[in-house]
C-alpha cells in the first residue's frame, strides 16, 4: 500500500465515524501522508455576536485537519496541545480552507502546523499542533 493509500484509507475509516467535522459542515478535501486539506463554508449558525465566524469555529476547523494528517500514517493518534492565532476574521459565506502539515515527527510525538485562509487567499489563522500516538489503528491492515 502506497502513503497516499494508506492516508486515504485511514481518513475514510476517521470520516465514517466523525460526527463533530461533519456536523460543523466540514468537507474533507484532500489527505496524504502527513498531510491534510477540510473545508468550510461559514454559516449564519457558525457567527458570534460580533457578526464574524466564532474562533471555536475556526479552531476546530484547523483541529480537524491537524487530526486527519496526523492520523495518515494509520496509527491512533490524538491532540496533545494546541494552540491557534486568529489574524483576520472569517465572515459570513466565506470559505475557509485548512491545510495541515507535518513538521517534526520523534517516536510517538508529532509537531504540525495548519493555515487557514478564506477563498481569496487571506490567511484567517495560523495554528499548531502537537500529538501524541496512543497505540492501535484506525483501520485494520
Amino acid at each position: 500500500m502506497t502513503p497516499k493509500e494508506r492516508a486515504t484509507k485511514s481518513a475514510a475509516a476517521m470520516w465514517a465515524k466523525d460526527e463533530a467535522s461533519k456536523w460543523f459542515g466540514m468537507e474533507l478535501v484532500e489527505v496524504d501522508e502527513g498531510r491534510a486539506v477540510l473545508a468550510l463554508t461559514v454559516a449564519a449558525h457558525h457567527c458570534n455576536g460580533h457578526g464574524i465566524c466564532h474562533g471555536g469555529v475556526t479552531h476546530a476547523l484547523a483541529d480537524s485537519a491537524f487530526a486527519f494528517a496526523c492520523n495518515s500514517r494509520n496509527k491512533a493518534t490524538v491532540a496533545q496541545h494546541t494552540m491557534v492565532s486568529y489574524l483576520a476574521p472569517g465572515r459570513l459565506g466565506d470559505r475557509l480552507t485548512a491545510a495541515a502539515t507535518e513538521t517534526a515527527v520523534a517516536g510517538r510525538s508529532g509537531v504540525y502546523d495548519v493555515r487557514v485562509t478564506n477563498q481569496d487567499g487571506i490567511v484567517i489563522a495560523e495554528f499548531r499542533g502537537m500529538s501524541r500516538a496512543i497505540g492501535g489503528q484506525n483501520f485494520d491492515e
